[in-house]
């Protein structure tokens, strides 16, 4: 019982553990909305993002490295901010794509016990206490997405989007499952889902499944060539926008 009269910090690691003090839901709710509202300032002016997702533990000599590193530079290529996780693996690697070729490249990092901090090959980056604050941000400014081979995380972030976008709170951007082997069994679950019935036949045509850079990016492209408009943003000096 003690335990439940002591306040805990708003960033304490464990949050969904029932319900807390009044002062403690509010510290973690006030955490929430200090985080998005960060967010939303280092981002709002960073142009129209393309995110990647994938594995923090994939290495540089790896495969799926040197094509996230190509993604990255296409995107550069195409005039789009490109987004990640802001961590090593997939995710450094896209971001140095970007960099590399003079793209904007940004990242949303989070804290955990091991495998992710800040890679280097970022302009800017926000690390986040929660996933869910994270996730927000990803998908908010991007008009597209490249989901590349990865663990939980991934697959996390892979479904979370998959489902805005089933759900039409995200309208038709493009979502792209680069690595077609390693996806494969994933497609089979997919295909047993129509089967039972528990997803559309036509949800599937909600993403590309490819190994081609080309098909992916052209993919990409012809969705921003029918749909894409900039809306300006105009920097606000009370509320201290610097340019």
């Amino acid at each position: 019982m003690e335990n439940n009269k002591r306040i805990i910090p708003a960033k304490a690691s464990v949050y969904l553990d029932g319900p807390k003090p009044r002062m403690n839901e509010f510290l973690f709710a006030w955490d929430v909305f200090t985080q998005f509202i960060k967010g939303f300032r280092t981002l709002h002016f960073m142009g129209p993002c393309i995110t990647v997702f994938g594995s923090a533990r994939f290495t540089e000599d790896h495969h799926y490295y040197k094509v996230a590193r190509e993604f990255g530079k296409r995107i550069a290529e195409l005039g789009f901010t490109t987004m990640t996780g802001g961590g090593p693996g997939i995710m450094e690697a896209a971001n140095r794509g970007a960099f590399e070729n003079d793209g904007a490249s940004v990242g949303c990092n989070i804290k955990l016990p091991y495998e992710q901090h800040p890679n280097p090959y970022m302009t800017k980056w926000l690390t986040f206490n929660y996933f869910f604050t994270r996730k927000v941000l990803m998908v908010k400014y991007s008009y597209a997405f490249i989901i590349m081979p990865g663990g939980f995380g991934t697959m996390d972030e892979f479904f979370e989007t998959i489902t805005l976008a089933q759900t039409k709170v995200i309208n038709d951007f493009p979502i792209v499952l680069f690595g077609k082997d390693f996806f494969q069994p994933l497609v089979e679950v997919f295909d047993k889902m129509v089967e039972e019935k528990t997803i559309a036949a036509d949800d599937k045509k909600l993403l590309l499944l490819t190994d081609d850079i080309d098909e992916a990016m052209q993919y990409i492209q012809a969705y921003i060539a029918n749909h894409f408009t900039v809306k300006p943003r105009k920097r606000l000096w009370w509320l201290l926008e610097k340019r």
